[in-house]
């Protein structure tokens, strides 16, 4: 499937259609350390639409127009003031639209059977490839690319990552949808307020030129979906709680506020019982700790080699008094998980769960409030990448409302990412296109890595 049949046919600037009000907005001490990380590329397969190439492309632009307008911080550029701050002029200055077209490539060769890595041309349906956010100091903050292909078209959308991180990626998503919907007014809309424990006067120096890239992006990856099915997430949310248990109950539907344990109520029925969730391993760390375990055993590391497992945590609800839900720019940490390849490996699924799932609970308001002054007595940029061949690190949420960008004529059949940010041990979660709890992993590992994965015997009978 060559990349070069993505044929560009045109490109201009998109204004919001009402001026901004708002003049100028300080990034805040978890939005500067992503200056040198790329732009986020994320996008939506969907159905071919009841609607003339024109047509479409009018309603596409309009509808950016009037996103933008809820939205006037995408509009804008960086800057950076005498005392070394840096601020998102909010100047209606404008964004990037791409028209693309790949009449040859159909859903089918999109979406391949699972057995099949991610088609490489996904790549060329984003703009602003190997770009840092720091470049927004003279790019748009947001290019989007519309690529019309045989019975489908993709609106992939490529955002500045020192201005959003996932939840405001994905509400300004959802909210370009709702406008091509005709949706009179949107059903969230971004809090723009300054005035959390984010908001810093701290200063992060930059070389002459800005920052640098911190992986190398050169060497040899595979990128793969596994689709875990809402059945098979149970079973190793099971195994997680229950190490010595077997799980013969796993039939019933089980709400996700329920644990999968039972007891007797006496009369010789089992009945299912509540758990506090703050003893309980989630469904999502019985997973990604199944991911660490068989992506460890592929690397074949030595027992004694220090594997860490890095997660972004949304911070919103973390804090004390609570930041809006719907706060505009970057809430998020990292929490590093570390053992040896030795001990993660000799255990069960249960003991590398519940190291993720310790440092997840523990992460609260003081931890998240002792992560700001550490950064404000050390202002640095974000270390992504995998230094000593021993890391994995989990980005985006399957909570985040990705199939909700119906555009008028059929929600998502798919949703993929760009090249942007990807290295050796980086993990994209993802919901399962049928919802009801399934979720994607978008996988990037160095090939030798991927196939020890997918012969691990393991981490795939949970694959469907």
């Amino acid at each position: 499937m060559p990349s070069s049949s993505v044929v560009i046919v045109s490109k201009c600037a998109i204004y919001p259609d009402r001026t901004s009000t708002i003049k100028s907005l300080r990034l805040s001490v978890s939005d500067l350390p992503m200056l040198s990380c790329q732009y986020i590329q994320k996008g939506v397969l969907l159905p071919a639409p009841p609607l003339s190439s024109a047509d479409l492309l009018s309603l596409l632009k309009l509808s950016l127009s009037k996103s933008l307008s809820h939205f006037p911080a995408l509009a804008g550029r960086l800057q950076t003031d005498a005392a070394g701050q840096v601020h998102i002029i909010c100047n209606d200055a404008g964004v990037d639209f791409f028209h693309a077209k790949a009449a040859h490539l159909s859903v089918a060769a999109l979406i391949p059977p699972p057995d099949r890595d991610i088609p490489a041309v996904y790549r060329r349906f984003f703009q602003f490839d190997n770009t840092l956010s720091y470049a927004g100091h003279n790019k748009p903050l947001v290019a989007v690319q519309v690529t019309e292909l045989n019975d489908a078209v993709f609106v992939g959308c490529t955002v500045n990552h020192a201005v959003v991180d996932g939840t405001s990626f994905w509400n300004f998503f959802n909210t370009y949808a709702e406008m091509a919907r005709g949706v009179k007014k949107i059903s969230k809309s971004p809090d723009f307020s300054r005035d959390t424990f984010f908001d810093s006067p701290a200063v992060l120096a930059f070389p002459e030129g800005g920052p640098s890239v911190t992986f190398s992006g050169n060497e040899p990856l595979r990128e793969k979906i596994f689709h875990f099915s809402r059945e098979a997430i149970l079973k190793l949310k099971f195994r997680a709680n229950n190490p010595a248990r077997k799980p013969e109950f796993l039939g019933k539907q089980i709400n996700g506020s329920w644990s999968v344990n039972c007891k007797s109520n006496g009369n010789g029925t089992s009945v299912l019982v509540k758990k506090d969730p703050t003893v309980e391993i989630s469904s999502f760390q019985s997973l990604s700790a199944q991911l660490w375990r068989s992506v460890t055993r592929a690397r074949n590391l030595n027992a004694n080699k220090t594997t860490t497992f890095r997660m972004a945590v949304n911070c919103r609800h973390r804090l004390e008094p609570r930041m809006e839900p719907l706060y505009f720019g970057n809430a998020i940490q990292s929490i590093p998980t570390a053992a040896t390849a030795g001990e993660l490996l000799s255990n069960d699924l249960s003991w590398g769960a519940g190291r993720l799932h310790q440092n997840v609970v523990a992460h609260d308001d003081a931890t998240v409030r002792r992560g700001v002054k550490d950064w404000e007595n050390n202002p640095r940029l974000f270390p992504l990448g995998n230094f000593d061949g021993a890391m994995i690190t989990m980005g985006s949420s399957p909570r985040f409302p990705m199939y909700d960008n119906d555009f008028g004529w059929g929600r998502p059949l798919a949703v993929r990412s760009g090249r942007a940010n990807k290295f050796d041990g980086k993990i994209s979660a993802f919901p399962g296109p049928e919802g009801n709890g399934s979720v994607d992993l978008e996988v990037v590992l160095a090939p030798e890595t991927m196939a020890g994965l997918e012969n691990d015997l393991e981490f795939m009978q949970y694959v469907s």
